[in-house]
């Protein structure tokens, strides 16, 4: 059994790191405060480009573009994988990796060549521990990445994508759905709109189906809207920047559930923290009054032995 001084040096220990756990919880919360409102701030102008493509794609028939040329059996994959520099944020980076492990395992077991590429230091570690080989690690994107990061990684995959080195570009990475749920997912970012034809019918907020929906866009196009030049120019200048948007998206929304899984498990640290030193708080305690009462025993015992 460990001694009163043994007992009050873990204490000193465990408040030492429940302060440093508790700052790094007040800075996490803080990050992905402003990482969020970079989410928010970023998602109308997705939301507006994806509307207007909508309606124009009814008006130009159908899009001649390298952006959306598929393959009917695409044999080379190109995978984005998104984790952190940085470690102390739970399962962010585990939950991940194993998705991306699982995608990676299923493509080859089809036959498929798969090309990892790498967001993150973490990521980085874990294929070079299972043995995968990475073709390219980027370790700028953090919580203070720019936008023009974003768009540099973004030309140098169209570029690979438009050169025929790769049929299909995904991307794995954590999607933000709100502050409580954030989800490993594996999105396509090109060919663009390939798995449109898998989708279900999902109701607008108008009732519609996405069909009607989309016809009442088409129409409402017809009526307020004049191009120029011609839809079919307008939606080839747009594909890039659309690209663009999906992968900043992806990227901005997984540094904010890094900066939130980080606060989750610096809070749970802290709150361990707090429930050791209670645990060894009482333990000393009871060891410090036994300790007294047998120094009061021996007193007592030697005083009766004097009389």
């Amino acid at each position: 059994m460990a001694g009163t001084k043994e007992i009050k040096k873990r204490i000193s220990s465990v408040k030492n790191i429940k302060k440093i756990t508790h700052t790094m919880e007040m800075v996490a919360a803080a990050k992905s405060q402003r990482m969020m409102k970079r989410v928010q701030g970023a998602r109308p102008y997705g939301e507006k480009m994806e509307e207007i493509l909508a309606g124009l794609e009814h008006l130009a028939g159908t899009v001649d573009s390298p952006l959306v040329e598929r393959k009917e059996n695409p044999k080379k994959y190109l995978l984005v994988v998104v984790t952190a520099n940085r470690g102390l944020c739970g399962g962010y980076n585990s939950n991940v990796l194993k998705l991306a492990r699982f995608r990676i395992l299923e493509l080859q077991k089809q036959g498929k060549e798969v090309e990892v590429q790498v967001i993150g230091k973490k990521g980085a570690s874990y294929f070079r521990f299972i043995k995968v080989p990475v073709a390219h690690v980027y370790t700028d994107i953090d919580d203070t990445f720019k936008l023009d990061q974003s768009q540099q990684l973004g030309r140098y995959l169209m570029e690979r994508f438009i050169k025929e080195e790769t049929d299909v570009i995904e991307v794995i990475s954590t999607v933000y759905y709100n502050s409580a749920t954030q989800l490993p997912e594996v999105k396509q970012m090109l060919p663009i709109g390939q798995e449109s034809s898998t989708e279900k019918p999902t109701l607008h907020p108008s009732g519609k189906t996405k069909e009607e929906s989309a016809e009442g866009k088409e129409e409402g196009y017809r009526q307020n809207m004049i191009f120029q030049p011609d839809p079919e120019t307008i939606i080839e200048k747009l594909l890039p920047h659309l690209v663009q948007t999906v992968l900043y998206r992806s990227l901005l929304e997984a540094v904010t559930a890094e900066q939130i899984y980080r606060r989750v498990a610096m809070k749970a640290a802290n709150d361990a923290a707090g429930d050791m030193t209670k645990s060894l708080t009482q333990q000393y305690n009871r060891k410090r009054q036994a300790s007294i009462t047998q120094e009061l025993a021996e007193i007592v015992s030697g005083a009766d032995a004097l009389s």
